[in-house]
């Protein structure tokens, strides 16, 4: 046997449903579990098994790696806890000099961060003592002081809450050293509990809820002004504001509130600076959907517009591009994105491959289970698309029979440049399960048969859970793993198509 047929037995190994799949790198099973991360569990993985991967990974790969991932997880992919766990894994196991300190420093960029970042860390090292943090890493806490140096009594004020660890619990861990009088002023405001109320959605409803009204009416007239007011202030945030949707169109507010609304939802720079995750969009507009408004259709299509915003500057698609993107809507994709969220994981991928449909000219879209489907659908309606394609899901089966996919484009002898799948990766043949040495097909038989058809496809597998294996070699020609839930996974798809990888693009954030 050849050396290189003994590295290629030896990276085999079974995937959840024990079939045939390949090992990642360290590196490259960190980056895909990461960024597919929410801390809430998985279909074949618990949240205590999945922390567990995630620590047993970070002593395995370099720290530096580590420090930017925790970065690039906050500032690229936009996710808020698992940024956190990275640092807090990475400072049980590295010191010595000043990385956990910088790579706090750039991922830390809300003042409640602070605060979750100490409860993480008291949850990762437990103490049986009185004083649960009484061993803080040192790093965390340089990193901590540059944090608390960051923020302004409207922002402390903002997050200042009755939690496990409070503000003021981490000024007297982190020991910050005031700038000047005004920032000591304060940090004593904080010990003392009185920082000034800020002016939030949440404080002013809590305050109108506990005002006493005559009648239901006035009741209900003094919650469309508010929410009229909250409008005209501009300090209802964006991600507010897409939470909001359903109780600002059922307070009845006037139709120019709702065309301001809808103007600010559908801005191309506020999207931009919202930084939301695209199932983000998805959910508000679920909510929206089920609200009886003559507003509804306008909100509706204000969202539309902000998901083709969020991705306004996709390229490497023109008319001369032939794309192919196929969704995995198996059972194991059945599972919340969040415990409390009504979009799953299957969602997820079938809307980032309709953000890729609205951007591709020449597109033939579909979904994958026990069978392969073809689906056609209008190119403009992203999220609209997404709910009709959630629908249909039950019309293909609940296995992952994703060398369906290829075999269909093998049978009818369709060229494509870009295949895209969308799944949790964890693949097999429900017609002749069993592992390696089985007789059941796999998609990397079907992609080699179909690479000497087409040798110029290319084969773009998107990773939405990132449990560590891959259904086939990915040192194959032109067979590219990407992870995440963003839109961003797109920019890493353009890296891909210069010659790079997702590694190589983490590895370019500077601490």
């Amino acid at each position: 046997m050849k050396y290189n047929e003994i590295l290629k037995e030896e990276n085999q190994v079974l995937n959840h449903e024990g079939s045939r799949a390949f090992r990642m790198t360290p590196e490259m099973e960190l980056y895909t579990a990461a960024v597919t991360s929410a801390l809430s569990g998985k279909f074949y993985e618990s949240p205590k098994e999945f922390v567990e991967r995630i620590s047993t990974l970070v002593g395995q790969v370099d720290p530096m790696f580590v420090a930017q991932l925790s970065v690039y997880t906050r500032t690229v992919m936009n996710l808020r806890s698992i940024p956190l766990l990275l640092l807090v894994e990475l400072a049980r196991v590295h010191s010595g000099d000043d990385l956990v300190s910088l790579a706090v420093g750039k991922t830390v960029l809300r003042a409640d961060e602070i605060t979750e970042l100490l409860m993480c860390y008291q949850w990762r090292n437990p103490s049986s003592g009185i004083k649960k943090l009484g061993h803080l890493s040192r790093q965390i806490q340089n990193g901590l002081k540059e944090s608390f140096n960051r923020f302004d009594e409207y922002q402390f004020a903002k997050y200042d809450r009755d939690s496990e660890v409070k503000l003021k619990d981490g000024l007297f861990l982190v020991h910050p050293k005031a700038k000047d009088a005004a920032q000591q002023d304060l940090f004593d405001k904080i010990v003392a509990g009185t920082l000034e109320t800020p002016y939030t959605w949440e404080t002013q409803l809590s305050a109108l809820g506990q005002q006493h009204f005559d009648s239901p009416e006035a009741n209900k007239a003094a919650v469309k002004a508010l929410w009229e007011e909250l409008l005209d202030s501009g300090k209802l945030g964006y991600m507010a504001l897409l939470r909001n949707l359903r109780n600002i169109l059922q307070a009845e507010v006037s139709p120019a509130h709702v065309e301001r609304l809808c103007s600010r939802l559908s801005d191309p720079d506020q999207v931009a600076k919202s930084k939301q995750l695209p199932f983000r969009f998805l959910s508000a507009y679920k909510e929206v959907t089920m609200v009886q408004s003559t507003f509804t259709a306008s909100v509706m299509s204000a969202l539309e517009d902000a998901v083709k915003a969020s991705v306004v500057n996709l390229e490497g698609f023109d008319a001369n591009t032939n794309v192919l993107v196929a969704s995995d809507v198996s059972g194991s994709m059945f599972r919340p994105v969040t415990g409390k969220s009504s979009v799953y994981n299957f969602d997820i991928g079938i809307l980032l491959s309709m953000i890729l449909k609205s951007k591709c000219s020449s597109v033939v879209s579909g979904m994958f289970g026990d069978t392969w489907k073809v689906v056609n659908l209008p190119r403009e309606s992203i999220l609209a698309n997404t709910i009709e394609m959630h629908k249909r899901e039950g019309e293909v089966g609940y296995s992952t029979n994703g060398y369906k996919v290829i075999d269909w484009l093998i049978a009818n002898k369709v060229r494509m440049d870009k295949v895209m799948v969308f799944t949790d990766c964890q693949m097999w043949d429900s017609e002749k399960r069993g592992g390696w040495n089985s007789c059941g097909k796999d998609i990397g038989e079907s992609w080699r048969k179909y690479k000497a058809m087409y040798p110029e496809a290319k084969l773009y597998l998107f990773d939405l859970s990132g449990y560590g294996q891959a259904p086939l070699n990915l040192a194959e020609p032109d067979v590219f793993l990407i992870a995440g839930w963003s839109e961003k996974v797109f920019d890493v798809m353009e890296a891909v198509d210069r010659g790079e990888d997702a590694i190589s693009e983490i590895r370019k954030i500077v601490l």
